[in-house]
This record gives structure tokens, C-alpha cells and sequence, in this order.
């Protein structure tokens, strides 16, 4: 089967399943002068299978995902904990409701590249099969079995998940 048939079927199976927001990192004009606020605005829903987002009409690969949250002053020991800090209360000054996923910075990918031959993101084709780079080391799965996988682990969570 080629990436898009496979992306078609995994829209069918998950039709009824849950879907998790889709958010875009705005920066406000300064208003006379004076900075605002950044806010995460809502761009859609999609379905969160492990590296790739898959939306009503296309595939995305992950970014960052935070859960909304109020602003509050805290330590942090990392730096990179404050900017998490910093895109959670984006969120949810964007309208997210307290709590709530949120995926940012996510990318269009084209699976019709990979059904050419070639390879979009964490989709590649090698020996003539879509395969789906899971993890940064590097280790190939070939998609069909990735999605089926992670469409099971999506409408069949693991008791306590």
C-alpha cells in the first residue's frame, strides 16, 4: 500500500477516536510601544500517533506539546523548563482550556514524497517500503505496522494510561 492509502485507512479506523489540539505560537504587535503577551492560537485537531499528527487531511510531524496552563512564578533549574513554562501559559491565554494538550510547532509533511521515493521528515522510503523514522537515533519501522500499532494504542489505551 502506498503512505497516502495508509494515512486514508488509519482516518477511517480512527474516526470515533480522540483528537488533540493543534496550536500556533503568535507574537502580538507591540502597541505603542509596548510588548504583549505571545498567545497560542488553535489551527485545527489532530491525531496524535507517536512522531506524526494525523489531521482530516494531511500529516504532520510533532513539535513541542504542552498542557495549558495559568501563568504562576516558579524556580525552575532549567532553562529549558521555563520556556515549557512560558509556552503552557501561551496556551492557555490563546483560549485552551486549563489542562488541555496542545501541539506547537508541528510540520506539514508530504507523504506523496515518500510514495515517490523520497522522504518528508520522520517519513522515508527504503527498498520501496514508507518507512517512519520513530526516534532520534534513527530506527526505521515500516509505516504500516508503526500505524496500526499506534492506531491500536490510540482507540485501546493500556489500563491506567
Amino acid at each position: 500500500m502506498s503512505a497516502l492509502e495508509l494515512f486514508n485507512a488509519a482516518r477511517a479506523r480512527l474516526a470515533e477516536a480522540p483528537r488533540e489540539a493543534l496550536g500556533e505560537l503568535v507574537v502580538p504587535r507591540r502597541i505603542l510601544g509596548v510588548a504583549r503577551a505571545p498567545r497560542v492560537e488553535r489551527r485545527g485537531a489532530a491525531w496524535h500517533l507517536g512522531v506524526l499528527l494525523l489531521t482530516d487531511d494531511g500529516v504532520l510531524a510533532t513539535g513541542d506539546i504542552v498542557r495549558a496552563r495559568q501563568e504562576a512564578r516558579r524556580g525552575y533549574t532549567a532553562e529549558s523548563q521555563r520556556q515549557r513554562a512560558e509556552l503552557a501559559a501561551a496556551a492557555r491565554r490563546g483560549g485552551f482550556a486549563e489542562g488541555e494538550t496542545v501541539h506547537i510547532g508541528w510540520r506539514m509533511l508530504q507523504p506523496d514524497l515518500v510514495d515517490a521515493g523520497g522522504e518528508s521528515g520522520p517519513l522515508v522510503a527504503a527498498v520501496g517500503v514508507a518507512q517512519v523514522r520513530w526516534s532520534a537515533a534513527g530506527g526505521l519501522m515500516p509505516l504500516e505496522a508503526y500505524l496500526a500499532e499506534r492506531v491500536a494504542l490510540l482507540l485501546e489505551p493500556p489500563a491506567g494510561a
